[in-house]
């Protein structure tokens, strides 16, 4: 299956969120917009190790 990821705002660098994904067939970082409730808007959240 995949591996656990979390996810980290681009803005304040909090974590808010974590997912799944399949690291043999998506090597690059994963980036997806999301709501962030320390900005209250959605953001730009990235995979972190």
């Amino acid at each position: 299956m995949g591996d656990i990821i979390s996810m980290e705002c681009t803005e304040c660098r909090e974590r808010n969120y974590s997912t799944t994904k399949n690291k043999k067939i998506h090597r690059d970082r994963l980036e997806l917009k999301k709501y962030c409730r320390r900005c209250r808007r959605h953001t730009t959240h990235r995979e972190i190790k």
